[in-house]
């Protein structure tokens, strides 16, 4: 992986702000833009990691946090993207690991906002994740 940033995607108001995503009136979700090398790392590791690391199955929320904006989502750059996380989203759906059904929808990412700098890396700045 080359890099990260945290911010918003998919929502109706252009630039918006963390304050008007957590209204829950812009539509936004928030995300991870991730940057990476493809002769490194393969999409499908990437879309094993994010299965890996929340619930896919939680409509609008991961754990505590509530709300349209904490949808869980994929947000794809390319049909053949789209295609690799809908077959991904399938495969995981048929292995039976969740009980509930997987409610991760698969939409095409279109106006990314970046978030404000006290957002990123921002488990690293609180001191709840360990630089790597």
């Amino acid at each position: 992986m080359i890099s990260t940033e945290v911010g918003y995607v998919g929502g109706t108001v252009p630039g918006a702000t963390y304050q008007q995503v957590c209204s829950g009136k812009t539509g936004h979700a928030e995300a991870v833009h991730v940057t990476y090398d493809p002769a490194k790392v393969q999409y499908e590791q990437l879309l094993d990691i994010f299965w890996e690391n929340h619930d896919p199955t939680q409509v609008n929320g991961q754990g505590v946090n509530l709300g349209d904006q904490y949808r869980s989502a994929i947000f794809f750059h390319s049909e053949e993207q789209r295609k690799v996380a809908e077959s991904s989203k399938a495969s995981l759906a048929d292995s039976g690991r969740f009980s509930e059904p997987i409610s991760t929808g698969v939409v095409a990412s279109k106006d990314f906002i970046r978030a404000e700098d006290y957002h990123q890396q921002y488990y690293e700045k609180q001191g709840l994740f360990p630089r790597r």
